[in-house]
């Protein structure tokens, strides 16, 4: 049996906003970290490391990516 809280009694979430360190585009997470200079976003890291691209060639299209470019 579930219990449910109510509203008063829940906690309110908190985001964070921070800066990607590489091209400056915000982005929100839902913990506070450290050392917000490391953090960078997806794309800037698959800019970092193409190898590990590892996405669906769909996706790779939708975000104008070419993928026959990458090989």
């Amino acid at each position: 049996m579930k219990v449910r809280r109510s509203r008063k009694n829940r906690k309110a979430k908190q985001v964070f906003t921070y800066e990607c360190s590489i091209t400056g585009e915000p982005y929100k997470i839902a913990r506070k970290v450290e050392n917000s200079d490391e953090l960078v976003s997806v794309n800037s890291y698959y800019e970092l490391h193409p190898e590990d691209d590892d996405r669906p060639p769909i996706v790779k299209k939708m975000l104008g990516l070419d993928s026959k470019t990458e090989s």
